[in-house]
């Protein structure tokens, strides 16, 4: 099914394959990817490599979603959230409050599973599906991509590059999916070393993971933004 393959690409894919959630790019993307990264178009830091850019996966969901929107609203801070067609088509009205409280809209999946136990005629059919979900709830054509588990194949990697998208993965993330996590677990792993041009990532929905994720987030959220502003780091988009 054309899996890209290498030997620090399948070593980083082979957490998914043995059943354990597989992670974005590390905090030290270039030793283990040397110039690979680059030449699949696929980014871990923000745009103009300044600030930090805030990130969320796998909403809208109907109570964490409005309380990531609350908190960020409170602390001024604009944020990108990725978003999962399925979950869009269940609260369309929601996924366009995330677009009226002026964040990113950005596109994650329809339904969310691993790319590499699909066909690529499968994996094109579920971008377009959730990119028909998405455009209809919010009036936004998302330009920023981001696979479940930040797995890629060379389907998604071709069809996002056909149209033009950025596929995004992470520099740092919170494991906030964990059922081990906590509010001080969730800050001490997504600021850990956090600095200029830093894609942080995030849930806003517990649908894919340990049930009450989210409330841990949102506990773990305000302290989170007031680290990276002691930093001196401004919130920017991606």
């Amino acid at each position: 099914m054309g899996v890209l393959a290498g030997a620090g690409l399948l070593g980083y894919m082979l957490p998914a394959l043995a059943g354990s959630r597989p992670v974005g790019f590390p905090r030290s993307p270039a030793p283990i990817w040397p110039g690979l990264r680059e030449r699949l178009d696929v980014e871990g830091v923000t745009a103009s490599g300044r600030g930090y850019a805030l990130t969320f996966d796998d909403g809208p969901h109907a109570r964490g979603t409005p309380a990531m929107l609350d908190i960020l609203g409170r602390a001024g801070v604009t944020a990108t959230f990725f978003l999962v067609g399925e979950q869009v088509q269940r609260d369309p009205a929601l996924a366009r409050e995330v677009r009226d409280r002026g964040h990113a809209i950005a596109l994650h999946c329809h339904r969310h599973r691993n790319l590499l136990r699909l066909t690529p005629r499968q994996v094109r059919e579920d971008i377009l599906r959730a990119l028909e979900q998405i455009e209809s709830a919010t009036g936004v054509s998302p330009g920023i991509y981001r696979p479940p588990y930040g797995i890629l194949n060379s389907a998604a990697l071709s069809f996002a590059r056909g149209r033009g998208w950025r596929t995004l993965l992470w520099s740092h993330w919170g494991r906030d999916w964990e059922a081990r996590a906590s509010p001080e677990s969730i800050l001490a792993s997504v600021t850990d070393g956090a600095g200029e041009g830093s894609v942080l990532l995030l849930h806003d929905a517990d649908d894919y993971s340990a049930s009450g994720s989210w409330e841990r987030t949102a506990a773990a959220l305000p302290r989170v933004l007031d680290v990276l502003a002691s930093r001196g780091l401004r919130p920017t988009m991606p």
